[in-house]
């Protein structure tokens, strides 16, 4: 009887083993960017949140095809670091990396930055807005201008950045703008009268049992923010489609990267550590439905597309054409000040 059990958990165990390896394999083959081995000489790229993650990636990406690429980093020292070690351990194939000072949680640190980009660069021909925060519930932080730190971050910051550099991505045409999102958006709600979450978290404050049930597995303001980046990402489209510039957004995957640094103790990371191998991806794997949208020729024309995989993807939300123009009209109103003071 012993034996029989022992044999029978021990196949049941190496069954185990063959399907997450076989799931693991499947994802770590089947999601490469195809046909965006090309050149990329003479191409300035603009990436946010270059230092780690996605971001860090994609710079290892596109310096080996041999662009120039500018890495915007809150975080100065991180960012020197990385291109050390991507200097080291990676090829840079003639690609040149030019680290440069930015917080997207203040308005004035985006106008300097775009300054001196504008200053030092007479085109950018591929802008890849990857920097993100992902915060939990109990977690209620806003940026140096009073917004609530998802919204003033993923959607605001990258918002006006894009904007401030319109210009110079006009000048480089046909350019392109990629936007990193989620399939959480799918998750979000833009609520016109709440969108600094003010009402969520002063329930969350005082215990709403309701909120809290209701946002025990997902950070409304994250997944909100990934929502408002589609909607940026389409309403973009719409405005430059006759300037030369395709908008891409883009789900990346579920991807081990430091983003949900905040919601995880250490103890979670013994628990997930069999989650993590065999289900998620690593930074390199998830980076390359970015690469594809920012680099393969086979895409231009088609801006405004979602694309997860590496292909088009359908989202389940119905997008309302309303909403669209009225958060650009809101985002646009929130930055006027900054944005006014660039078009003197």
């Amino acid at each position: 009887m012993w034996q029989w059990w022992t044999c029978g958990l021990g196949a049941t165990a190496a069954a185990v083993l063959l399907v997450g390896a076989r799931l693991r394999l499947r994802r770590i083959w089947g999601r490469a960017a195809p046909g965006t081995k090309k050149s990329l000489r003479g191409k300035t790229v603009l990436v946010t949140g270059a230092n780690s993650g996605l971001g860090r990636a994609a710079v290892q990406e596109l310096v080996a095809r041999g662009a120039r690429v500018i890495l915007a980093c809150r975080d100065m020292e991180r960012g020197r670091a990385a291109v050390q070690d991507i200097r080291k351990n990676y090829k840079p194939n003639g690609g040149e990396m030019i680290v440069m000072q930015l917080d997207l949680a203040s308005f004035d640190s985006i106008k300097s930055f775009v300054e001196v980009i504008k200053n030092g660069f007479t085109k950018i021909d591929i802008l890849i807005n990857n920097a993100g925060v992902y915060l939990p519930i109990s977690m209620n932080q806003q940026t140096k201008d009073g917004f609530e730190m998802h919204f003033g971050v993923n959607h605001l910051g990258h918002f006006l950045l894009t904007n401030l550099l319109l210009e110079l991505l006009n000048n480089a045409a046909p350019s392109r703008v990629v936007i990193v999102s989620s399939l959480l958006h799918e998750r979000g709600e833009i609520d016109f009268d709440d969108l600094n979450m003010t009402k969520i978290y002063e329930a969350v404050k005082n215990k709403d049992k309701t909120v809290l049930k209701k946002y025990k597995r997902h950070g409304p303001g994250y997944c909100n923010s990934k929502l408002m980046n589609v909607y940026f990402g389409r309403a973009l489209a719409e405005k430059t489609k006759k300037q030369g510039i395709d908008v891409f957004t883009v789900c990346p995957g579920f991807t081990y990267t430091s983003l949900f640094r905040n919601s995880f103790r250490w103890y979670h990371y013994f628990v997930m550590a069999p989650f993590i191998f065999f289900y998620m991806r690593t930074p390199n794997e998830g980076v390359q439905s970015i690469i594809h949208c920012a680099t393969d020729a086979s895409l231009e024309g088609k801006s405004g597309t979602f694309y997860r995989n590496c292909l088009p993807y359908n989202s389940k939300i119905q997008f309302d054409k309303e909403v669209q123009e009225k958060l650009w009209a809101v985002s646009e109103a929130l930055t006027e000040p900054t944005l006014k003071v660039e078009q003197k």
